[in-house]
């Protein structure tokens, strides 16, 4: 058995163990993949002051996520079709973040159903809403995350249009895979995937199938979803969506400081200072360039969440240090998940955890609570765009 000491090791696991279109599915861009690429290398810019002769001596790394406790400021975003990755995917990681003390968050476009997760949870987990235009499943779905106990909605904003990405459409990208013949020979490969895979019955959008209307099947599926992401979506919608909801909410998706005080003005309880993991505007600067000004413009007024390229503990600790209270982490967990499993996912954790607590204490500092923008050295470049005004 391979021993699993960074996020690399995870990934290089789940390339072999995952289908081509799902392994794309996850690791991947719109149009040029720039950001993309940016919100990783970004984080480069960003280096480390080393500090000596601290009493190091019983270091926290646990803090707060919109009133609840957790081990280490870091929640597993919510990531569609995770139950492609692994059968039952969306319920393992939920399981493995429950355990080890982080929150987890369920997208719309899940495999495994709210239901489902929450029958195979103990704890409250969060919802990720995608705005549809269909207004009864919107209201339904609200209601069955509700029912659910989910204790926080997770709005996000930026996907009232689809970002075109190329592999996606390359591999005849669905859930479950279309059979054709180029899919055929890389299942073909993939047999420890494959057998996991018929033992579950979740095999579709569980949040969608037998819940929206006229979709019973796969091939109703295809077409509801290219007709319902909601262009229409405004900050009127997402007042009346706060009011329906009732409860903490969570807006992700900001990377401007206008629309981060738009979030306030809304009285949001968290943002997201998110690109979609480079999946929506490519072209956009990576959340990491875009966090100082929001922290500016917020002024400690919400919580500021950062999530796209977090994939080391050391980022989570410079995320933190550049203002963000909070990180969030995608492709990590999803790598760990394809890789083996919940086991897969408490190891991608169990890894950002130690990364976080070791470089916290080489740079001299004992509570993650306590690091600040004193622990940088920032690269001339790390500022080098501006609006033009």
């Amino acid at each position: 058995m391979a021993h699993i000491t960074e996020i690399e090791d995870l990934k290089r696991i789940y390339r072999r163990r995952v289908p081509k279109m799902f392994y794309d599915y996850c690791e991947s861009g719109s149009w040029t993949e720039q950001t993309f690429r940016d919100n990783c290398t970004d984080f480069d810019l960003l280096r480390l002051r080393q500090r000596v002769a601290v009493n190091m001596d019983d270091r926290k790394t646990s803090s707060t996520m919109i009133g609840q406790e957790v081990a280490m400021p870091v929640a597993l975003a919510p990531v569609g079709m995770t139950g492609m990755q692994h059968a039952d995917g969306e319920i393992l990681a939920a399981q493995a973040a429950e355990e080890f003390g982080v929150p987890f968050t369920l997208s719309t476009m899940s495999i495994c159903s709210i239901e489902d997760v929450a029958k195979h949870t103990k704890k409250p987990f969060w919802f990720q809403l995608y705005v549809m235009r269909d207004e009864e499943f919107l209201e339904n779905i609200i209601e069955r995350a509700r029912i659910a106990g989910c204790s926080a909605m997770v709005l996000t904003l930026d996907l009232q249009v689809l970002g075109q990405r190329h592999k996606d459409i390359k591999n005849g990208l669905s859930a479950p895979p279309k059979l054709t013949p180029k899919t055929i020979a890389n299942l073909a490969t993939k047999w420890g995937w494959g057998m996991e895979m018929l033992q579950t019955k979740r095999r579709n959008f569980g949040n969608i199938v037998g819940h929206a209307k006229g979709v019973k099947d796969v091939s109703s599926l295809g077409s509801w979803t290219a007709e319902q992401f909601d262009p229409t979506l405004d900050w009127e919608k997402v007042k009346r969506i706060k009011e329906k909801w009732g409860g903490k909410l969570i807006l992700k998706g900001i990377l401007d400081p206008d629309d981060a005080r738009r979030a306030m003005d809304i009285g949001a309880d968290a943002i997201i200072v998110s690109n979609h993991g480079g999946r929506q505007l490519d072209g956009a600067l990576s959340s990491i360039r875009t966090l100082p000004e929001i922290v500016e413009a917020v002024g400690g007024q919400t919580e500021i969440h950062l999530d796209s390229g977090i994939r080391s503990g050391q980022d989570v600790l410079k995320a933190i240090a550049m203002g963000a209270d909070a990180t969030h982490i995608g492709r990590a967990f999803i790598y760990g998940l394809g890789a083996r499993g919940k086991k897969g996912v408490t190891e991608a954790l169990g890894v950002i955890h130690k990364e976080l607590d070791t470089t916290m204490a080489l740079c001299g500092r004992r509570d993650i609570r306590d690091v600040d923008r004193d622990i940088l050295l920032v690269d001339d470049a790390f500022h080098r765009y501006r609006r033009n005004i």
